[in-house]
């Protein structure tokens, strides 16, 4: 690839292009010049380092995802959005798993509220108002989505699913179906026990 044209926007695109062939792991300053066929020094001129390299790769997968979960919660409601909202993630993370990978890069304070990290826990709590929780519980909850979708969709691409029945996508069916009943019978507040020592 010719060195003309190159700009902060085909690096990064060639970047999460490379993350999903190669792990997100493997994109480097070096791996992208040799890909444009052209010196590392030249890629400094748009980014500043691989730590930034990898910075925009995340904010690229992080508005990504979300403009997918805004496309896929529009019309919908209590399960109907969850479901639709989990599929958005393991979808992703099927079809883009290096974009996916980054997307889950840690940010520093100010980088992450400015990306759409933030749209992410607003769809959540959207989805949540169809169920009938409140602050501190609907923040516990959102945490709870994250850890299930995230969980799940790592163990699935690490194969951990590969070698038992019944298949992964009955699982994935039957756990969104439980987080629905979970948000619909939330568990009441019990103050923690003196006596423990967590």
């Amino acid at each position: 690839m010719a060195r003309a044209g190159l700009t902060a926007e085909r690096l990064v695109r060639a970047g999460a292009e490379l993350a999903d062939e190669a792990g997100f792991d493997r994109v480097t300053p070096s791996a992208l010049a040799r890909r444009f066929d052209v010196k590392v020094a030249s890629l400094y001129s748009h980014v500043r380092n691989a730590e930034d390299l990898k910075t925009r790769i995340a904010l690229l997968a992080l508005e990504e995802l979300a403009d997918r979960g805004a496309s896929a919660l529009a019309g919908r409601s209590g399960r109907d959005a969850l479901r639709a909202f989990a599929d958005v993630y393991r979808d992703y993370a099927r079809e883009h798993p290096g974009r996916y990978a980054a997307a889950r890069f840690r940010l520093d304070p100010e980088t992450a509220a400015a990306s759409a990290g933030g749209r992410h826990a607003g769809m959540m709590r959207a989805i949540l108002r169809g169920y009938d929780l409140r602050e501190p519980d609907r923040t516990h909850a959102v945490r709870l989505l994250g850890s299930v979708f995230h969980g799940f969709v790592d163990l699935e691409a690490g194969g951990g699913f590969d070698h038992s029945a019944p298949g992964p996508q009955e699982s994935w069916s039957r756990i969104v179906d439980a987080l629905d009943a979970l948000l619909r019978n939330w568990p009441a507040h019990r103050p923690p026990d003196p006596r423990s020592t967590g």
